[in-house]
């Protein structure tokens, strides 16, 4: 017990080590990028707030890099000073020496879902509202609630802002909707309902319309209008509305599951959203299966020439089965795998091919 807790110590501090080198170089490349984008606009200080904010994402993704570096420190490290040599020598095999830094994986993997997860999904949000407000873009804005599907697009010309009760699966039709146009002073021109709205064409074709134009001193109802057929201008397309539902990453962990029955009650395909939970379920085992990786090409190199191509070989094979698993989740949005399959299969195979070389290597 003693030498499991000394090993996982010892993975922590070396995982602490890399997070902050990642942190600070991550930190200077986005400095670098944002201060190219905005030094002209904002201050110095203002940038770096935007940095810090979009700083979270990043290192979330790269968190499986992290962790096999980590691993692969630790145990040169651990190699080098002949503590590995001494553990066999007790008689523990390479795999009772992972113990430790394994039940570390599973911990901090845990606590990346469930507490990391949601700060970056607040900090993405923020980093977005305010990269927007500072270049002055408009940015049209979608949410899914109990009264239906809203959007709020605008231009030059003003804001609209729509309702509708539905939508199909990537919202380029919407049933059952309500516009209501906004002048660029703030005030309301006119209101819209329609039966149903199509997205083409850079606008909104309303079917079966009525207007009631809202201007001062007139009656709406006496002068409104019904068309069958209405175009309504549009900046938005469908790649913008299917892209904001259809990034799950931007929602939290926690917010995921009332999120996706939102999705499906508006009409929408909640599939991306169904893959991204699973696979953030299965998020602590992937980096299980990177740390078993990072140690197997690592442990007993310290006294060979190939522990530099050890290493490379481990950052290899995990970018590899990064990719493989990101291919897998592309191929379950698209309805070509089961969603259970996309997310568990590649960090369950990943592990089992981590313990082959484990293994393999023990016995050479």
């Amino acid at each position: 017990m003693t030498l499991h807790f000394y090993f996982a110590r010892r993975f922590a501090i070396f995982f602490i080590r890399v997070f902050v080198l990642f942190f600070l170089f991550l930190f200077l490349i986005d400095l670098v990028g944002q201060l190219r984008s905005f030094s002209s606009i904002i201050s110095f200080r203002q940038v770096v707030t935007l940095t810090l904010l979009n700083n979270p994402e990043v290192l979330y993704q790269m968190m499986p890099l992290i962790m096999i570096i980590s691993a692969a420190a630790v145990y040169i490290s651990l190699s080098r000073s002949n503590e590995l040599v001494i553990s066999r020598n007790t008689g523990r095999s390479s795999m009772q020496a992972l113990i430790g830094p394994l039940l570390v994986t599973i911990c901090l993997g845990g606590m990346l879902v469930t507490v990391f997860n949601p700060i970056v999904s607040t900090t993405s949000a923020l980093y977005l509202d305010l990269k927007d407000n500072y270049s002055n873009q408009k940015r049209s804005v979608i949410s899914i609630g109990a009264e239906g599907l809203w959007l709020r697009q605008g231009d030059e010309n003003g804001q609209t802002v729509i309702r509708a009760e539905r939508a199909n699966f990537d919202g380029s039709v919407l049933y059952g909707v309500s516009m209501f146009e906004y002048h660029s002073s703030g005030g309301p021109r006119r209101r819209i309902e329609a039966k149903s709205a199509s997205l083409q064409g850079g606008g909104w074709w309303l079917n079966k319309t009525k207007v009631w134009p809202l201007i001062a001193g007139i009656n709406a109802e006496e002068n409104a209008q019904k068309h069958e057929w209405l175009r309504v201008p549009s900046s938005l397309t469908t790649d913008q509305i299917r892209d904001r539902f259809g990034k799950p990453s931007t929602v939290s962990f926690w917010a995921l599951p009332v999120m996706i029955n939102q999705l499906k009650s508006a009409g929408f395909s909640a599939r991306r959203h169904e893959v991204w939970y699973q696979t953030e379920i299965a998020r602590p085992l992937f980096l299980v299966a990177m740390v078993i990786i990072g140690a197997a090409f690592t442990m007993g190199h310290s006294r060979q020439r190939s522990m530099g191509l050890g290493v490379l070989m481990a950052i290899l094979l995990g970018f590899g089965l990064f990719y493989v698993r990101n291919f897998a989740l592309i191929l379950a949005e698209n309805g070509q795998l089961p969603v259970m399959l996309a997310a568990w299969a590649p960090p369950l195979a990943a592990i089992l091919l981590g313990l082959g070389i484990l293994f393999q290597a023990e016995e050479g």
